[in-house]
């Protein structure tokens, strides 16, 4: 098994600065970058020190994921604003696929792994991801029920304007399926 990459032994709030220090900088700018890097390294007390041959390489990685990151949102922004706001729970629908779809290529990756090349640490990202994913399933529960609440509304509207009768609207409660 190869060793762990220097910049993966990183502790979580130096990887966080790291990738901030990346896009801030264009994905550029390595030397200074390794000398800021490990200027912090040294501050915190770790031994560990990073060069810019593998600052750029991680670099190359994170800007490619931030590139997609950047493509799916842009995506997904264009999309909600081309279908309006009644288009919620669909829009979410949409949203909570692709992340599914990522969160399915990240365990792709790791199937193809030996028990030796699996990153705990990506393990724990993998199992967060999938949590907030289940959880999401709730917010979309909530979307439907407020826009059936929202339906309701229009048709006691409709009802107390005289528009339609009491039974009419019962009906379309119950075709609509939440009445």
């Amino acid at each position: 098994m190869p060793p762990p990459r220097k910049v993966d032994l990183l502790p979580e709030e130096l990887k966080s600065w790291l990738q901030v220090a990346l896009r801030e900088r264009g994905f550029a700018d390595y030397e200074a970058l390794a000398e800021d890097l490990n200027f912090r390294l040294e501050e915190a007390g770790a031994e560990l020190r990073i060069q810019k041959s593998a600052l750029h390489s991680y670099g190359q990685e994170y800007k490619e994921f931030v590139k997609y990151q950047e493509e799916a949102s842009a995506w997904a922004s264009g999309w909600m604003q081309e279908n309006g706001l009644e288009e919620e729970a669909k829009r979410h629908n949409v949203l909570f696929q692709m992340v599914t779809t990522l969160a399915f290529k990240v365990m792709q990756s790791q199937m193809t792994k030996g028990g030796d090349e699996i990153d705990p640490k990506e393990l724990h990202f993998l199992g967060r991801m999938l949590k907030d994913v289940m959880a999401s399933s709730g917010m979309r529960e909530k979307l439907i029920a407020d826009d059936r609440k929202a339906q309701a509304a229009k048709l006691d509207a409709a009802v107390d304007a005289g528009d339609i009768d009491a039974d009419a609207a019962a009906k379309a409660r119950k075709i609509m399926g939440f009445g």
